[in-house]
């Protein structure tokens, strides 16, 4: 089975938003390796109300991260698929949250603008049909040394955390998503995960999109060694034009 795209893939979350969080409560871990990631952005506790763009916000539980480590933070919560943006949106915040429907490559043309403090990403690059193209939309976005962390199942190349994804998935996620109807949806997630960037890969893979200061880190519990955070700086302007 192909991977999902674009619309495609929008449209399959659609389907799923209903029961979404309902899958992401049996998992272990989820919610606080999330917060974990939002701290290691470096903004907790900074002055003022840094501006922060959570990209593939899903149904909100990334953008809930941002808000538990950043209090102040000024977040915008961007997603492709309407269905689970809708969901985000009924959620109740603590400082209001200006949600956006728009794919990541497509920011400008829904009136997201920067410079953002920091972007966070999570569970979005192995979606993307350019996760490239996402990064340098990121990069576009950042005040000079502003930062990025990027929360995703990235393998580390061992075959047997490859053996943990491929268990979980096959015993217990696809059996029970193909019983509520879907199926198709997690297949691709499964599979995109396995076709994806090892971390090692992932960590290079933002260093060539210009990021500084790149660092792979690992998330503990039965995800360790399945979902890493990579967490990277935009270099200062000047240190971009020293470069040219």
């Amino acid at each position: 089975m192909p991977l999902l795209r674009d619309a495609e893939l929008a449209a399959a979350f659609d389907h799923a938003a209903r029961r979404y969080d309902t899958l992401v409560a049996a998992n272990p871990g989820y919610h606080a390796h999330l917060r974990r990631s939002a701290r290691r952005l470096g903004l907790t506790g900074a002055d003022g109300r840094p501006r922060v763009l959570d990209l593939g916000c899903g149904t909100g539980a990334s953008t809930a991260a941002l808000a538990a480590a950043m209090p102040d933070a000024d977040i915008t919560a961007v997603d492709a698929s309407a269905g689970m943006l809708r969901r985000a949106a009924r959620r109740s915040w603590p400082r209001p949250v200006r949600f956006v429907h728009a794919p990541a490559e497509r920011l400008a043309e829904a009136g997201v603008h920067g410079p953002f403090d920091a972007v966070f990403a999570a569970y979005l690059l192995r979606n993307a049909a350019d996760p490239d193209a996402v990064l340098a939309a990121a990069f576009g976005l950042l005040a000079p040394h502003g930062r990025l962390a990027v929360h995703e199942y990235a393998l580390s190349g061992r075959p047997e955390h490859r053996a943990v994804w491929n268990a979980v998935c096959g015993g217990l996620v696809l059996p029970v998503a193909t019983l509520l109807g879907d199926g198709p949806l997690y297949r691709h997630l499964w599979r995109s995960v396995v076709t994806f960037d090892t971390a090692g890969q992932l960590g290079e893979r933002v260093r060539r999109a210009g990021f500084e200061h790149v660092r792979v880190l690992p998330l503990p519990g039965w995800q360790t060694g399945v979902t890493h955070t990579v967490v990277a700086r935009r270099p200062a302007a000047a240190a971009e034009e020293a470069h040219r």
